[in-house]
């Protein structure tokens, strides 16, 4: 069965903009994005989770997202 978000992009931009929503959260709709079939426009997702966190924010999360796919 495979599971995926139908509008990541959406998703991403709304969770960053919710206050209680963490990085690490972030991270696990960031790693459903990058395996989404649906176009993303990660530039656009990267520069809000600059503008809330920080690029070193955004290192993290992009760390966290890419180890999901780690055996």
């Amino acid at each position: 069965m495979t599971v995926e978000l139908t509008n990541p992009e959406a998703t991403l931009l709304e969770e960053v903009a919710m206050p209680e929503i963490t990085r690490k959260s972030i991270a696990l709709t960031y790693a459903f994005a990058l395996r989404s079939s649906v176009p993303v426009d990660f530039a656009k997702v990267n520069q809000a989770i600059i503008d809330r966190w920080s690029f070193s924010g955004l290192e993290y999360i992009k760390k966290l997202a890419w180890k999901r796919f780690e055996p």
